[in-house]
This record gives C-alpha cells, structure tokens and sequence, in this order.
C-alpha cells in the first residue's frame, strides 16, 4: 500500500508550533490531566467519558463520491455517499478550526502487522486522550518508521466542531466521511473514540481485497502447535472474550487480515467492553487496564478512584483501550498461519438457536453472509435492549464493496486449508430474552475449547430439525440439555414458535443475496 503525498493545507497545519507530534504515553498522560480532559483511575489508567456519544453513530457516517472508487462502493444505507464539494467544503473548515487550537495532537503508525501490506496512517486530534487512544490501539513505529513525511491516510478529529446539516450536507452535528482518493477521514461532533479506529478498518476492508487479502471482523489467537482460530462476530459476542485464552496466544482481538501466508493482525491493541468486568471471569482484560490504558465511560469512585465496571449509568458500553503488549499471552508480531478452527459467535436474543454447532461447508457460507447475532445495548446510540439483526459478514457496518466479494474470498480460503467451522451462540438459553438467562462462559468456553481441540470432528450428533444444524450430543463439562435449546424451555411447543419465527427472518434476510448459488441458501439454512 503505497505512501502517498499530503495535502497542502493539512501538512501546513502540522508544521506548525502548536501541533505536538508522537506524544510519548506518560507525555500525553500529563497533557490529559492538565487539560482536565479525563482523571487516573486506581490502577493507573485515564478515566474519559465521551459525553452524550457513547457509542458509534452509523447514520452519520459517509463516503465521498469519487471517480476512482464509486464503481466499487456498495452504496445504501451503510455506504452512504456525499459529494465531493460537500467533502472539501467541510474539511477546509475543520482545519481553519483546528487552527485555532492552542495545541492539536498527531500521531503517526500503521494499520497491519504484515509489513508487506500495512498501512502508513496519521491521526491528527483535537484532544490529548483521543491521541492516547489512537497510540494504544493502532501499531507504533519504530524510530526508522518515522522517518518517512507521506501517509496513506490521515485520521483528523474535531469533536468540537459541530457541523449544520442545512449548510453543511451532513445528516446531524456529527459526521464520519472517508475520501478515498484523498486518503482523509473526517471526523467531527461525536467524542466516541471508537470512530476512529472503526474508520481505519473500513479503509482496510477497501483496500486489502484490491490485493488478494480478505479483511475481517474477527478476533484470533494460536496455539502451541501453531494452530489458528478465528473468532467472528458483532461487538458484545464475546470475540475479545474468548481469544483471550491463559492457554492459546492472542494474535488480535477484533480486526484481522488473511493473506496468502496467513493471518495479521490489522490493529496494535484492543478495545474491551468492560461492563461487569472482573478478574474472575477475564483476567486478561482485567488486568491489562493499568497505566497508559484509556477507560470510556467507566463511573468511579470520585475518592478511591476504584472503577465500578457494574456500574452502566453511562452507558452499557463501556470501553478499554489498551496496547495488545498489556496481554501477557501474545505473539509478536502479530502474525501467524492459516487458520484451522472457525467460529462465528451470535448473540441469539431469541434463545433457540443451539450453543454450538458444526457447520458444513454451505452453512458455514449461509451463515457467515447471514451475520445474524442480537445488537447490544449501548454500542450504537438509540440501542437500549438486545434486538434481533443480521449484519453481513458480522461486520456490516464496515463493508465498503458488496458482501459477496467477502464472503467468496472466505468460501475460497475456507476450501483451500481445510478449516472447521462452528457457530456458537453466547447469547440465552431456556428462553428468549427477558425469560431465558445468558449462556454462562463457563460452558461456552468449554465448547470452544472442544471445538480447538478437535473434539467435536469425530463426535456424535443430532440435526436440528428446524435450523438443520449439527449439535454434538455431549462436551465434557456442559450439561447435555444445555446443548438442545428445544430441552431448557419450560414448554416446547412454545420454543417452536419462536425458533420457527427466527428461521423466517433468516428466509427473508437471505433473499438479498440474489447472486448467490441456490445450493448455498437450500444446503445451508433453515430446513423447516
């Protein structure tokens, strides 16, 4: 991916004085503080709160229209477009915004652990924390790296800007649009951090299939016979969850690349949702929020400065952001072999779907271009409780070229190195949402340990009779009911009606992919 030149205008900004460039962590610790942008917690991390944003605003976001990209966008609702004058109109205000500032922040590093196809990126911030954010999750140059004056994008953020739909073209005060040709991101109006890191991503799910590399939404780890997993699925699934495992290497925790040598990670570390976070359940995460790390949204003790990770009064969707170093069990650089094991995680909100099931070919196929899990509340702004949905890919939201391309680009990979895949749903159990409980981790953790280990490749099996999934009757420390969703429900004839009423939707959902072979929706979905 090749450097390309800066505008004028924005490397004009970066030249001068009160633009500080590649902050060390504890410099940008002291910036934070002193600029009463957020407080030290107990442990040390930066405690922020992102005001009445707390999580991404996907109506807001935009693409710019542009010769050399717009045959390729899969335009609609998530791919929306704007001109290319709304575009610069904007961001020429932006940067006489940002001028004014008596300091703006700016870090350089890259997006991709492959040096063969990483991304040379630059993030320009009107906040210190937003800065520290951008250090800790993005990949950090060596001294050498630095070396270089050109970027191949550049992330600016102005949350302060507010823009006016009326004169500004945008949709509401905030706004998130990608120039592909000017290699920019503009960002502004909304202080949740997460929008930055999302943009890189979908800027990497541009670029890497145009070189014969599949982008993903997924976590993944390795174990100690250089075994690969992939874990897909929305945020609250249990993707960062269940890659963090004491016994597996952790490769990356939500963005990953797959190319002719293997998997990369796409990002330099990890941002954990920390509600009811504790040290018993995820230690990993637990611990690796200490200084350096930044904590959105997280109510503490204005005394003690304890985190109270129970307490949602902010919001659900509370955030850690710390370097993927702040895991003691990783592998560096972050890049290992293809993957052996698969998993694509669903919240299922309706409670019928099983806990795991092993997947052929087609229904790994169905499944993955179904994307179906259950949005969680506080990831996105308006989402109070858990609804159904279905997100292409389980990543949707950050899909700039039609899914097919994706899911073609998996199928093939899939074949080529012989992986199993499984779909486990982390989602409730005897009942739907509001009845049901949550699946305990214990058990999932369990399954997925089975499915790693090879278990459940020889094992015996029920089909299903609605969805046409194969469960594995037994896994050593799950329950056997606790497999066959159709025994935890108090009255079976009531969980048929419901599991029959989420086929449905998967039926109708699937109907958009009308350039998908009949073998896949026939083989691979609901049978009754």
């Amino acid at each position: 991916m090749n450097s390309v030149h800066i505008p004028n205008e924005l490397k004009q900004l970066l030249q001068e004085s009160h633009a500080q460039i590649q902050l060390s962590v504890p410099q940008l610790v002291e910036k934070i503080l002193s600029r009463n942008e957020g407080a030290l917690t107990s442990t040390g991390a930066v405690s922020v709160s992102t005001g009445k944003y707390t999580g991404r605003s996907p109506q807001d976001k935009f693409i710019v229209m542009e010769e050399s990209s717009k045959d390729k966008i899969d335009w609609g609702p998530t791919n929306q477009p704007i001109s290319e004058a709304v575009f610069t109109k904007l961001y020429h205000k932006v940067l006489e915004y940002l001028k004014q500032k008596d300091e703006i922040f700016v870090f350089k590093g890259f997006a991709g652990a492959d040096i063969k196809s990483r991304l040379p990126i630059q993030v320009v911030n009107e906040y210190a924390w937003h800065n520290l954010f951008a250090h800790q999750l993005f990949i950090r140059p060596s001294e050498d790296d630095l070396l270089a004056d050109d970027t191949g994008f550049t992330v600016i953020t102005a949350p302060n800007f507010k823009a006016n739909p009326a004169v500004d073209g945008t949709n509401s005060e905030t706004f998130i649009i990608i120039s592909f040709e000017q290699r920019i991101i503009l960002i502004g109006g909304t202080e949740y951090a997460g929008e930055m890191k999302k943009s890189i991503f979908s800027v990497m799910n541009y670029l890497l299939p145009e070189n014969n590399i599949l982008s993903m939404h997924c976590s993944a780890n390795v174990g100690s016979e250089g075994d690969v997993a992939l874990f897909f699925g929305l945020s609250g699934t249990g993707k960062t969850t269940l890659s963090a495992d004491p016994n597996r290497k952790l490769i990356g925790d939500d963005e990953h690349g797959w190319s002719s040598n293997g998997v990369f990670n796409v990002e330099g570390g990890c941002y954990a949702k920390c509600i009811n976070l504790s040290r018993e359940k995820e230690p990993q995460i637990f611990d690796a929020i200490r200084f350096g790390t930044v904590l959105e949204n997280v109510v503490m003790n204005l005394e003690s400065r304890i985190p109270d990770y129970d307490d949602g009064t902010l919001t659900e969707n509370t955030r850690a952001a710390y370097p993927i170093e702040a895991i003691d069990n990783i592998i560096q650089p972050s890049i290992a072999g293809h993957p052996n094991t698969i998993v694509f995680l669903t919240a299922d909100a309706f409670g019928v779907l099983p806990p795991i099931s092993k997947l052929t070919k087609e229904q790994a196929m169905y499944h993955f271009l179904s994307g179906y899990t259950s949005k969680l509340a506080g990831t996105e702004r308006g989402v109070t409780s858990p609804e159904a949905t279905f997100s292409t890919c389980f990543g949707a939201p950050f899909l700039p070229l039609p899914a097919t391309r994706y899911a073609e680009m998996l199928g093939e990979k899939i074949l080529e190195h012989n992986a199993n895949v499984f779909l486990v749903n982390t989602g409730w159990t005897g009942g739907e949402y509001g009845v049901g409980s949550r699946m305990k981790l214990s058990y999932t953790r369990a399954m997925v340990q089975a499915a790693l280990e090879g278990e459940l490749n020889h094992v015996e099996m029920v089909k299903d009779e609605i969805f046409g999934l194969n469960i594995p009757l037994h896994i050593a420390g799950v329950p056997d009911e606790v497999l066959q969703p159709n025994k935890t429900w108090a009255d079976s004839h009531v969980y048929e009606v419901k599991a029959k009423e989420l086929a449905g939707k998967f039926r109708e959902n699937f109907k958009k992919f009308t350039d998908v072979s009949a073998e896949i929706e026939e083989e691979g979905g609901p049978v009754a």
